[in-house]
């Protein structure tokens, strides 16, 4: 007879969290498309800085991470007190429903929402509820309409992944204006640097106690393989979260890394111009053969099909394409297929093989 375990509330009702396919059987030189990540990969100055400390791998890294926060505080002028380093954006989630959100309470995200929302939610042993959107934008009325006094987070990613639609600032002040006392909402900024202009939800920190900021360093600065993130939010709420942090949850390398990526703003602004050239174009090539999309503020767009089986005969012929996306019916969307902007190679192979695709129906 086995041992018996008190497992903890919410553990046992959590999915894992699937990422995208990363390869095709038989195929060795597959495009993959599915992961939102960088195709131009990161900055040479990131690289070299990580290769730097290849040397110091017997050293423990920084515990307060000071050198990249005061950087990071200083590209985006922000407090430097306030931001927390995390091991990629989902630790500063999981701090966040962790220190936030136990039995009883709720927590809110969309329903074409970031999967780490509901996980990260069951973890604490809060009850994750997932409020519908309107035509894949954010529906701020369904959302306060949702909250109760049990709410304790409401999260929202803008652009939101995987639809890569916006919701207006407008509509995030008056989603944090309505929220009731003990209700934090968390703008997660994971593809801000993609929008020309956007600060990803800082003037809303700065101007409220109960917003917090999440940002990422895996997506257009292509360090999704060394994880690391950061977070900005009050005071009050960033000392709790601080009280959460292991002593080194980031390495050497990825605090390096992200310090060069960052320092290389001439690097970052072609990625953005480059993504935002081949995104228009991948977008309006589709439209042509009858293949929809939403407007996308990120670095992929959702495109749409007539009927699930159609979804997924059109991913079956990309993939015998050698061209890797994402399936999206884990998101309530089980008509679409995501797909990562490739670099021109990669785009325009994609729109070769769905060309093929519509007429051969």
């Amino acid at each position: 007879m086995g041992l018996k375990l008190n497992t903890q509330p919410g553990i046992m009702g959590v999915k894992a969290y699937v990422g995208g396919a990363s390869e095709i059987a038989g195929n060795a030189n597959a495009i993959k498309l599915s992961s939102n990540e960088n195709p131009l990969g990161p900055s040479p100055k990131a690289i070299a800085a990580y290769s730097a400390q290849a040397a110091n791998m017997h050293r423990y890294p920084s515990v307060d991470h000071a050198a990249l926060r005061e950087l990071i505080a200083q590209t985006y002028k922000l407090d430097m007190t306030r931001i927390l380093i995390g091991c990629g954006s989902d630790e500063i989630i999981s701090f966040l429903c962790r220190a936030f959100a136990g039995v009883g309470d709720e927590v809110l995200y969309t329903e074409h929402g970031f999967g780490m929302y509901q996980i990260s939610a069951r973890l604490s042993g809060a009850t994750p509820v997932s409020v519908p959107e309107n035509n894949r934008v954010t529906d701020v009325d369904a959302l306060l309409g949702a909250v109760n006094e049990n709410t304790r987070l409401v999260f929202i990613a803008n652009p939101n992944n995987p639809t890569g639609t916006m919701t207006p600032n407008a509509e995030i002040a008056r989603l944090a204006d309505g929220l009731p006392d003990g209700c934090l909402l968390v703008l997660d900024g994971a593809y801000a640097e993609f929008v020309y202009g956007f600060d990803g939800g800082a003037s809303f920190v700065e101007a409220r106690d109960n917003v917090v900021m999440t940002r990422t360093f895996s997506k257009i600065f292509g360090l999704g393989g060394l994880r690391i993130g950061w977070g900005y939010g009050p005071a009050n709420v960033m000392e709790v979260l601080n009280r959460l942090k292991g002593p080194f949850n980031v390495s050497g390398a990825a605090l390096a890394a992200a310090k060069a990526a960052l320092e290389d703003e001439t690097y970052t602004e072609h990625c953005r111009a480059e993504n935002e050239k081949w995104r228009g174009w991948l977008a309006a090539e589709l439209g042509k053969i009858g293949i929809p999309s939403d407007p996308s503020f990120a670095n992929f767009i959702l495109i749409r099909f007539g009927s699930t089986d159609e979804a997924q005969a059109a991913n079956a012929h990309l993939q015998n394409n050698g061209l890797i996306v994402r399936m999206v019916a884990n998101y309530n969307l089980p008509q679409a297929l995501r797909i990562t902007i490739g670099d021109e190679t990669a785009c325009r192979q994609i729109v070769t093989a769905l060309t093929e695709f519509k007429a051969g129906k």
